[in-house]
């Protein structure tokens, strides 16, 4: 894999679609951190995000060859994330929420324990807009996108959400 630690995404894109295990891996080595915290929060539970970010991994490779643009392919993994995340609840239902202990593993942006507290108390989609939004940087457009939403109402769910959490933390 050494070999292909400078090479850019788009080249790496390239081999994984001619069936490179080794550029495809070293994608997901630049990747895994945020599908991991994405998944986590939209989880709630660690196992349950491991095994989405693993399901997510396979599914991507299996479909890389499907991906359109090259300049795509983080909005595309994530769509992907995000599918595999909604099967699981589909499967499951809520999971249990994460233990202080587990949360302690996983530093991120989200490290006041109020805001992650608010934000599980989020319902699933308002709780996915603001991880994508907030934690992951996305736009309105990219977000409704991977949810199949419009734009403008993204905005507005993500708006009341975040007020939601403003009064939670104002409490």
């Amino acid at each position: 894999m050494r070999d292909f630690e400078n090479c850019s995404e788009a080249v790496l894109i390239r081999r994984a679609r001619r069936g490179d295990v080794q550029a495809f891996g070293v994608l997901y080595g630049r990747i895994y951190k945020e599908l991991y915290r994405f998944a986590l929060y939209t989880m709630r539970h660690k196992q349950d995000a491991e095994d989405v970010v693993s399901e997510t991994v396979v599914a991507a490779y299996e479909g890389i060859d499907r991906l359109k643009k090259e300049e795509s392919f983080r909005s595309w993994i994530f769509t992907i994330l995000a599918n595999q995340c909604k099967k699981r609840f589909l499967r499951k239902g809520e999971t249990e929420e994460l233990s202080d202990e587990l949360i302690a593993e996983e530093p991120d942006h989200a490290s006041d324990h109020d805001v992650r507290e608010a934000l599980m108390l989020l319902g699933e989609e308002d709780r996915l807009i603001v991880a994508w939004s907030v934690l992951g940087g996305y736009s309105s457009e990219e977000i409704g996108k991977i949810l199949e939403m419009n734009p403008a109402t993204v905005r507005s769910r993500k708006s009341r959400a975040l007020e939601q959490m403003h009064r939670i933390l104002e409490n």
